[in-house]
């Protein structure tokens, strides 16, 4: 007796610690995330947004839908004629999103116009999706995108008769927008000419977010099916896809790269915390505002116009060029399309020899006075290679030669802390060691870093330099500071192995960086997997505590623009996030490296453990909630049908409907649904079995899609079924307490009746509510006729809970006749009957909630544009819904009575956990398939009602 009620109260804990891991995930996708680095964009004259009519068929075929365009002050007034000069470009708003947010990018490029007297400008023009949830329902994906065709043709038609008129519109898409402007190209009669830049924010390419409706997956697949087999026709198109970062947890950066392109180099994806001068992730909405960005954006649109043409220039490979030069590596350099191979080293110059493999020179702003102190220094410290120098107003040359370096060092580092847009470093290829009158400018190999830049030489790639020379100009202004040190690639490189798969956080390692070089890398050992998650505990300590220069770490992944740069000051602890958007591609051998630009008289320690924070299963399940939350739905339904069948099951071998927490722990077992879908996803491998169930017209499974993109492995579906128990579990348990809970107060509000006399399961005036339900259905929205079939049934559970527990079996005197003891019985039979029935229906409408659940977004989409019209067309549960209907009307009204007697009770028993299993298979990435699954297995359960 013991053991079976500490049975139930075990298995209520590691469900509840299932739940609550699941849960403790879900925080860490939505809360713990780095701080918002981003400054909010102002505007500096008032916004007006200037209404564009459109011709009237297209005014009528799309009522709900606006253009405008955005202006502010003068610039708006001007342009109220609508006599345009400037360059087109189309905002496009996302998901639930306002026309109005261009305003970011429409004052930004105005400010920026205006710093060029309007020599160059962009008009801005945005569109009034009416708020539409897009990523919540697909049907109207298509209208939206023909839509913006014709405002593509009325723009274009602005700029008629025009000295310098444009012939195609740069497109900037937010969300879902990105999505819309990369299906124009998809439309049978849009010229791809039409538009020849596209700039998408935090958009989800590769697949939707919530695969809610068909109409969704299939216009996500014929998009990206149409820009991989079209690649050819998109050459002169090109297109930038920035990502969030971890803290857009509603589009997850892994979602926002562009499908690759082998046939040409036109697409570019990039995290937005490794966009040069942002290095800051946004979240979802603020990527629209975020002023780095937005800088960022605006001053590679202005560097993309052609002087001759006064429009964005049709030259694909300056577009591509620009888009790097401003979103992957900034040289801090004016971008310049075909730079000088050599120059001319000219002015009054001092030429100083530095023969030191470390050198490091330094500009104080103070008085002069000390300028003659810094003289004399220079001699004393010119063995060691230090050079201190108190704004001296002559300029000077260093030059290194190279002979000397080659055979003792592999590389040459340069920072400098002056972070301006002039050259500073070049390689001379003469032999003189006194002056270098041409000289290649390196400048264009360096990086713009937070606080520095730097330049980092191979010096076997520069076979034919002699020297590099660092110029440092007269009187600079600021404090500054450059330093050069050569060394050896193996002397600056450590090897950190991180935390893998299956170490489950029980290897750790750490290394002591203590020489005085001035950058380091270490390679982080088999970090390639988006599955791999951990903290990297850097902690540095100095000789001396004087003022010193930032420390700047950088988490530098390869196959992919989604470095972070991590700027602190120095002595300090550190912690770094390490967690990948992308895994590394199958034919990539590459290593992630965590770059430190260091100080030179500091020690670094660097560790990937350190006690809770680095218990891998701990972060690994954080991992898959983020790559993987929107199927714990699926999971939970499944675990509800084998839960419901197992009841099926016990009713039919005992007579009785057990509980459902009690059937849920019997027969939720993932031994008995796993495994199978392991066995085809192996098996697809093969090309025999592959052929086969393309023959069977089979779809593919969904473990398989994620597999390919190595997005999943058997390990992840696993713990997602136990969070899927654990959930169900739970929810299941305050669902039937909120029942009991409301049936209280039905109790208290409602007189109680007796039960039903009519006990038949069809009659005229539930055929009228059905045929009501079905016209809803019909001529509204599906998901409101099952809304209202769900409240029906509602009413009806709350009903029967509530008589439930006001019977209560009186207790008679032993004495009581056999006639009397016949009526307890029945009575008591007849109470047994009710409570099993209750117990049926609970179960139902418990698996029916769900259902609700992922119908709501439809329901939720037709009110929002309930004013437009009042059908929803189309309408992605329109059939289901009439199919459930009428199932749910008869079940709400049935005994289990009925069917215990049934033929069909073994198979209605019997076919949830195929149903399970299939569920699994190719529901988690097409949540819009689970509906159909219950709704087979209820219809099963409403034929043995019958038969």
């Amino acid at each position: 007796g013991r053991a079976a009620v500490r049975l139930p109260a075990v298995t209520a804990v590691l469900y509840g610690a299932l739940a609550a891991l699941a849960l403790l995930g879900v925080r860490d996708v939505l809360f713990l995330y780095e701080e918002n680095r981003c400054s909010m964009t102002y505007m500096y004259e008032y916004p007006e947004y200037l209404k564009i009519k459109l011709p009237k068929k297209t005014a009528r075929r799309y009522p709900a839908y606006e253009l405008y365009l955005y202006g502010e002050g003068n610039y708006a007034e001007e342009n109220k004629n609508l006599l345009l000069t400037g360059i087109p470009v189309l905002f496009l708003p996302g998901n639930a999103g306002s026309y109005k947010q261009v305003r970011s990018l429409g004052s930004i490029a105005l400010r920026k116009a205006e710093d060029v007297d309007f020599k160059y400008h962009f008009n801005f023009f945005s569109i009034n999706f009416n708020e539409e949830l897009v990523a919540l329902y697909g049907g109207s994906l298509q209208r939206q995108t023909k839509f913006v065709h014709e405002c593509i043709k009325v723009i274009l038609k602005l700029y008629r008769d025009r000295e310098f008129a444009p012939t195609s519109v740069a497109i900037v898409g937010h969300s879902m927008g990105g999505l819309v402007a990369r299906a124009l190209l998809s439309l049978k009669n849009f010229k791809p000419e039409l538009i020849n830049l596209l700039i998408t924010q935090a958009t989800p390419h590769v697949a939707p977010v919530l695969p809610l409706d068909q109409y969704l997956t299939d216009f996500y697949a014929a998009v990206n099916n149409h820009w991989l087999l079209k690649a050819q026709d998109l050459r002169n198109l090109t297109t930038l896809s920035v990502a969030g970062g971890f803290r857009d947890y509603q589009v997850r950066s892994g979602l926002a790269f562009l499908p690759r392109l082998s046939q040409h180099d036109s697409a570019l994806s990039v995290v937005s915390s490794a966009v040069p001068r942002a290095w800051a992730s946004t979240d979802h909405l603020s990527i629209v505002w975020c002023k780095e960005l937005i800088l960022a954006t605006i001053r590679a649109l202005f560097d993309l116009i052609d002087e001759n043409t006064r429009q964005i220039t049709e030259d694909p490979r300056k577009r591509m060029a620009v888009l790097k030069h401003h979103f992957v590596r900034h040289p801090a350099k004016m971008f310049e399309e075909n730079p000088e191979a050599l120059m001319e080293l000219t002015g009054a110059f001092m030429w100083i020899t530095v023969k030191a493999s470390k050198w490091t020179y330094s500009v104080y702003n103070v008085s002069n006075i000390f300028s003659l102190l810094c003289f004399y220094l220079y001699f004393f410290t010119n063995e060691q290679g230090y050079f201190f120098s108190f704004k001296d107003s002559d300029g000077k040359y260093f030059t290194f030669p190279l002979a000397s370096h080659r055979k003792s060092h592999s590389h040459v580092y340069c920072e400098n802390s002056m972070l301006d847009t002039s050259s500073w470093i070049y390689g001379c290829m003469n032999n003189n060691s006194l002056t270098c009158l041409e000289a290649t400018d390196l400048s264009w190999r360096a990086e713009l870093l937070p606080t520095t830049k730097v330049v980092i030489l191979k010096l076997e790639d520069y076979p034919s330099l002699s020297h590099i020379v660092i110029q440092v100009p007269p009187a600079a202004g600021n404090k500054y500071t450059l330093a050069c040190e050569f060394f050896k690639e193996d002397s600056r490189t450590v090897q950190l192995p991180v935390t893998h798969l299956l170490s489950f956080g029980l290897s750790s390692s750490k290394i002591l960086l203590n020489s005085s070089g001035l950058l380091y890398n270490v390679r982080l050992q088999h970090f390639n997997q988006i599955y791999q998650a951990f903290k990297i505990y850097i902690e540095s300590h100095c000789q001396s505590l004087k003022e010193r220069k930032p420390s700047v770490y950088r988490l530098h992944i390869p196959w992919s623009h989604e470095d972070s740069i991590t700027v602190v000051k120095v002595p300090s602890f550190t912690e770094i996030s390490a967690k990948l958007h992308v895994a590394r591609p199958q034919n990539d051998s590459r290593v992630p490296e965590l770059n430190i630009y260091s100080s030179s008289d500091c020690q670094y320690e660097v560790s990937n453990t350190h006690l809770f924070h680095s218990f891998y299963p701990y972060i690994l399940v954080f991992q898959i909630i983020r790559f993987h939350a929107g199927a714990l739905p699926v999971y939970v339904i499944s675990n509800i049908l084998l839960a419901y069948g197992g009841q099926l099951s016990t009713l039919k071998g005992t007579g009785q409907c057990s509980d459902f927490s009690h059937e849920l722990v019997r027969t939720a077992k993932p031994y008995k649904v796993e495994p199978l879908i392991s066995i085809v996803v192996f098996l697809q491998g093969f090309n025999w079995f592959r052929e086969i169930w393309e023959s069977l017209s089979l779809p593919e499974v969904d473990a398989a899609v994620l597999s390919s993109q190595d997005a999943w492995f058997p390990l992840v579906s696993l713990i997602l079924f136990l969070f899927g128990t654990g959930i169900a579990y739970w929810s299941g348990v305050f669902f039937s307490t909120s029942l009991r809970l409301f049936s209280s107060l039905w109790l208290s509000l409602m007189r109680p009746t007796g039960p039903q006399k009519d006990n038949r399961l069809i009659t005229p005036r539930r055929l009228c509510g059905v045929l009501s339900l079905a016209l809803v259905s019909w001529t509204t929205c599906g998901a409101f006729a099952v809304f209202i079939i769900y409240l029906q049934y509602l009413c009806k559970v709350l009903k029967e809970t509530s008589q439930n527990s006001s019977e209560h079996p009186v207790k008679t005197q032993s004495s009581m006749d056999s006639t009397s003891k016949a009526t307890q019985q029945l009575s008591n039979s007849a109470t047994a009957e009710a409570l099993n029935s209750l117990k049926m229906h609970v179960t139902i409408l418990y698996l029916f909630t769900w259902i609700v659940l992922l119908n709501l977004p439809s329901l939720i989409y037709w009110l929002k544009n309930l004013r437009c019209n009042i059908r929803l067309d189309p309408d992605p549960c329109r059939a289901t819904a009439i199919i459930l209907v009428c199932i749910l009307e008869i079940l709400m009204n049935s005994s289990t009575s009925a069917v215990k007697s049934s033929k069909l009770l073994r198979i209605a028993a019997k076919v949830p956990l195929p149903l399970s299993v299939a569920m699994l298979a190719f529901g988690r990435m097409h949540l819009y398939k689970v509906p159909h699954f219950v709704t087979f297995s209820l219809l099963l359960h409403l034929l043995c009602c019958i038969v």
